[in-house]
């Protein structure tokens, strides 16, 4: 039994969201720029300048790439020899949430109830997605969305009657709703298969996963690379100024679902798509 105290976790998780907010993952700044060598549209070769420029500023100064540092989402994947001391998982999390945005000086955009919305002011809590696995590790992916893109995601329980060529058409129905309020160029987190709430938490983790790995199951990879094409012949460009990429990559994650049901889900991500991770 591997023991991990809740200060570790504290520390580990409040580094992550300075981190996070700060420097993008290396594969998505890459794919960032592949894709303002590739636009063809004047204008949008400008706006990805400025973007990439945006990027070299954060790292250079030491500050956030985007205002909106966003809603802490965590996943965790906890070892079942893993033996957490010193106090809960979740008080754990949030006091590393609390650390990273109030000593990280990142904006605090929570608040503690939906319709009354006082802000907690520290960002807390947190969203918690926890995984029982093998072994006696902790993963921590921390992952903060910014609501500009999270208010553009949708979910849509379709029927089995429907196929790819119905879901390549609601996923891009979808984004051409969005327009330019998710700051394009995007990235495209889509759920397929589970039930409600379980085909949204797939579109979430296909949103935070690496921008160079594609579904390892050929026919969505295919899929993948479809839904892209078919969202940049869009031509919403960056940040909405028109051109050839809409969006940088899209990626799906399925799962088993019941016969009478194709639940859908897109967790729609600007080109700030952060998330940074660690083992313990």
């Amino acid at each position: 039994m591997k023991e991990i105290t809740a200060a570790q976790i504290t520390e580990a998780v409040a580094a992550l969201c300075i981190k996070a907010n700060k420097i993008l993952p290396q594969n998505l700044e890459a794919r960032i720029h592949e894709a303002a060598a590739e636009e063809q549209s004047t204008v949008g070769k400008a706006v990805f300048d400025d973007l990439i420029a945006n990027l070299q500023a954060a790292r250079e100064e030491d500050l956030p790439i985007c205002q909106d540092t966003g809603m802490a989402v965590v996943f965790i994947e906890l070892g079942q020899d893993v033996h957490i001391t010193g106090g809960t998982l979740r008080e754990a999390v949030d006091a590393g949430v609390h650390k990273g945005y109030t000593e990280g000086y990142l904006r605090c955009s929570v608040v503690g109830d939906p319709l009354q919305r006082v802000n907690t002011g520290d960002n807390t809590p947190a969203v918690i997605h926890l995984d029982l696995v093998e072994g006696d590790n902790m993963k921590i992916t921390v992952c903060p969305k910014g609501f500009g893109s999270e208010n553009m995601s949708r979910l849509q329980m379709l029927t089995p009657a429907s196929g790819r060529e119905d879901i390549i058409r609601w996923v891009v129905d979808a984004v051409s709703k969005a327009g330019s309020n998710p700051c394009p160029p995007m990235v495209l987190g889509v759920g397929i298969g589970g039930n409600f709430e379980e085909c949204a938490l797939l579109a979430k983790k296909a949103l935070c996963r690496d921008a160079a790995v594609r579904n390892p199951d050929p026919y969505y990879a295919e899929m993948e690379a479809a839904i892209l094409a078919e969202v940049n012949k869009l031509g919403i460009g960056p940040q909405g100024f028109g051109g050839t990429c809409t969006a940088l990559y899209v990626n799906i994650e399925q799962g088993p679902t019941h016969i009478a049901g194709l639940p859908v889900s897109v967790n729609v991500g600007c080109h700030v798509t952060r998330h940074a991770e660690i083992v313990l």
